[in-house]
């Protein structure tokens, strides 16, 4: 096969089941390495194994998932119409990303629903260098750290943080963000991509991270824990039932630790 850097693949021996970027290839070997388009995944996978995805196939993937956040948004949007009374205060949030366009396809999200959001894309193993001066530079409430990752197995069991791709620098760099502040209810952290090593990462001093059973999950996975956090009260406990509701990849790719809500609301509101 005729295989070029920037082509969509997927990878028959899963059944196709994720569509990937080709961002580089080892002829020698017959190696590609490949980024989830979707999912937050990166992979190595023999040429052979590989096979292109038409447009039309990708159009029609593409407008499934779009017809099922705009159903998010809108469920989203109901919800909080309730005590309509009210203004809404929501938390502020740092965003740091290991990929520029899932962090551009998150922060469009958040503009649309009206979440106060700074994003930065960093490489993963910056984020343990860089999140300190941008957590005083930004004084958010709400801290996600994400990207890529993926459990490698050759390099040891599934309980071994230092067999997975990115999970190192993103426990690192919890445990910074932890220095800066140390109390999970005035900022809220989630970490973490496809297959991270979820334990170590609420040891670490995540509220909430991926992923529990390593499994992949969604580009805008992290947004949907997030508005959960900005949207509920302060008196409140964010419903991580809920979380599961409207994310991508449910309890299987998501988890955390019961953490109250950021929400402050007053009257009147005058608009």
């Amino acid at each position: 096969m005729d295989l070029r850097v920037g082509d969509i693949v997927g990878r028959k021996s899963y059944n196709m089941d994720v569509h990937f970027r080709v961002i580089g290839i080892d002829q020698k070997l017959q190696i590609a390495e490949l980024k989830g388009i979707d999912m937050r995944l990166w992979a190595d996978a023999p040429m052979n194994d590989l096979v292109k995805i038409e447009d039309d196939t990708r159009g029609k993937w593409r407008e499934k998932e779009e017809q099922q956040t705009s159903s998010s948004i809108k469920e989203i949007k109901q919800l909080r119409e309730q005590g309509d009374s009210f203004f809404k205060l929501p938390g502020r949030v740092l965003h740091i990303d290991g990929d520029s366009n899932y962090l551009k396809r998150c922060l469009n999200l958040y503009r649309e629903l009206n979440i106060p959001a700074y994003g930065i894309h960093l490489a993963e193993a910056e984020m343990p260098h860089r999140v300190l001066p941008l957590l005083r530079k930004v004084r958010p409430d709400i801290l996600v750290l994400t990207g890529h990752d993926a459990y490698i197995r050759h390099k040891g069991s599934k309980d071994d943080i230092h067999a997975y791709r990115h999970s190192t620098y993103y426990k690192e760099a919890v445990m910074r963000a932890r220095e800066y502040d140390k109390n999970r209810d005035s900022l809220i952290i989630f970490s973490g991509a496809c297959q991270s090593h979820f334990e170590e990462l609420i040891q670490a001093g995540s509220n909430f991270a991926s992923s529990p059973e390593r499994i992949n999950i969604h580009s805008l996975d992290p947004v949907y824990i997030v508005e959960k956090a900005c949207y509920t009260p302060i008196s409140h406990l964010i419903n991580i039932t809920e979380i599961f509701q409207y994310s991508m990849s449910g309890s299987a790719g998501l988890g955390g630790i019961d953490t109250r809500g950021t929400l402050r609301i007053g009257k009147p509101r005058t608009e």
